[in-house]
């Protein structure tokens, strides 16, 4: 209805949660299962995380992107086995690493034979249960590869409900109006029928109903933005 190009998220295993008694997941392989459902019915192409090196092959035969988690950025033998995959590859930007030691990650990818990376913003830890989101430095980012960015995980407040994350729905609009302003390769948002009842994240997702007319919006900004002829600000 609104021509935009669609990718399906969803997690097979949240393995970093606030507390052991956190909802995870079906698991590796009854998630692959409903993903193969997902394909068959809606014919859409399927985003989801691997946490292990020993995940990324199986997954990666059958969703199409594969995505590195922020936490677990930096280990390098993850990064080579989804690398190896040849899938394309998401990678979320840590919340404790500047925009600029993505070029790490991203070359750790190239050396192990996979230039097929996504870059992800959702955020920067600022003291406590806080994420900020750099917008200088998302845009910054779009040097080293196409960036997206995650406009809802972003409105979190990690451990700010002691055993889960708090968030900040009710500024949904805004920061990924900001983000969309950047003239970004896409937008990550999570949505739920009752985020009040989702088992995780829900204090940041968008109620579904809500959906089609947020991203009306953003497609809105997009086009505008995506408009404009480059401005050149040097003093030359």
């Amino acid at each position: 209805k609104l021509n935009i190009p669609y990718v399906f998220k969803a997690s097979f295993d949240k393995a970093n949660r606030s507390s052991v008694h956190s909802y995870r997941g079906p698991g590796m392989e009854e998630g692959l299962k409903i993903f193969e459902e997902i394909k068959r019915t809606f014919n859409v192409p399927i985003i989801t995380d691997v946490h292990e090196p020993y995940q990324a092959a199986p997954v990666a035969e059958v969703v199409d992107v594969i995505q590195l988690p922020a936490f677990l950025a930096r280990q390098t033998d993850l990064v080579v086995a989804m690398a190896e995959t040849g899938a394309v590859v998401n990678v979320k930007k840590p919340q404790f690493l500047a925009p600029h030691e993505m070029r790490h990650i991203i070359k750790k990818f190239g050396e192990a034979g996979n230039d097929k990376i996504i870059l992800c913003e959702r955020g920067s830890c600022y003291g406590y249960n806080n994420l900020v989101v750099d917008m200088l430095g998302m845009d910054a980012m779009k040097e080293y590869a196409p960036v997206i960015f995650d406009a809802t995980h972003a409105l979190q407040k990690p451990g700010g409900r002691e055993t889960s994350a708090d968030g900040r729905r009710a500024q949904a609009a805004q920061l990924a109006r900001s983000g969309m302003a950047l003239g970004l390769a896409g937008l990550f948002i999570e949505a739920h029928p009752n985020p009040d009842e989702a088992k995780c994240d829900g204090p940041c997702a968008l109620p579904l109903s809500k959906l089609e007319g947020y991203l009306e919006q953003m497609k809105a900004v997009d086009e505008l933005v995506k408009q404009f002829a480059p401005l050149d600000t040097s003093a030359q």
